[in-house]
């Protein structure tokens, strides 16, 4: 009893700490200028730095590992595509936004992505009704970092489409279950070992039954992410048409040249 008690209040306390970091963080944001995290330009994300994401999004090579699992589980491979490698200003401004506090930076991450969707539905490689589910992250994380970037991002793509007059619906409906370990530093077998049984769904924020989603996350790495996570929307009911990141570690398909008479 004593020792539940204490657990308990070590997690009151915790969660206190990040409310009053996130609430530090927002009057600093009104306070303190923000210099660009990729060149430390004098504004928060300037305009060369946004052209570094602000391309048509290219296709990613997906790894031969994540193909297998996706064969391994009877499941057709969703369409994986970046904006850019993981290097440079982009992976700079994940780093800050995630990392660092810089709180203003995933709703501009997100605006790109948007602009990505937008191009990927009117090429026919994404169909015209889309919910948009933000990778899943650990419900501790989010609250230390005064909210999860990846939804950040994905509501304000969602956004950027309705302006566009392209509405689609966000549906944070993935989460880690508690004692994920975090990714960083793992390895492709570690990363898949560490989501085996850790995405979960919440059944209160999902999209309609047989709704077509689109999988939302800052960098894909290994894709041990994207098939844990379109393992769990398809096992209710939910089918993954394709994931659309900031930045790909793995290598992006050469665009192909429009040649013309």
């Amino acid at each position: 009893m004593v020792e539940h008690a204490r657990g308990r209040g070590l997690r009151a306390a915790a969660g206190w700490a990040a409310e009053i970091r996130a609430t530090l963080c927002a009057g600093l944001d009104l306070v303190l200028p923000r210099p660009c995290p990729g060149c430390f330009a004098d504004e928060p994300w300037c305009d060369a730095c946004a052209a570094t994401i602000a391309r048509r999004p290219r296709a990613v090579e997906v790894p031969q590992a994540v193909l297998d699992r996706f064969a391994d589980a009877g499941l057709p491979v969703p369409t994986m595509h970046a904006l850019a490698r993981y290097a440079g200003p982009v992976r700079a401004a994940i780093l800050a936004g995630k990392e660092r506090g810089r709180r203003d930076l995933p709703p501009l991450m997100g605006a790109a992505l948007g602009e990505g969707l937008i191009r990927l539905r009117d090429s026919g490689a994404l169909p015209a009704e889309l919910w948009l589910v933000p990778a899943p992250t650990r419900r501790a994380s989010a609250r230390a970092r005064g909210g999860d970037p990846v939804t950040a991002m994905a509501r304000s793509a969602a956004a950027v489409l309705a302006a566009a007059g392209r509405a689609c619906g966000v549906a944070p409906c993935l989460y880690l279950a508690r004692g994920t370990r975090d990714s960083v530093g793992l390895s492709a077998a570690g990363r898949a070992a560490n989501l085996a049984r850790a995405v979960r769904f919440e059944p209160a924020a999902a999209p309609p039954a047989g709704a077509s989603v689109v999988l939302l996350d800052d960098v894909l790495t290994s894709g041990a992410t994207v098939t844990r996570s379109s393992l769990t929307l398809s096992a209710h009911g939910l089918r993954p048409v394709g994931a659309l990141v900031l930045a790909s570690v793995p290598a992006l398909r050469p665009e192909r040249v429009r040649r013309t008479a």
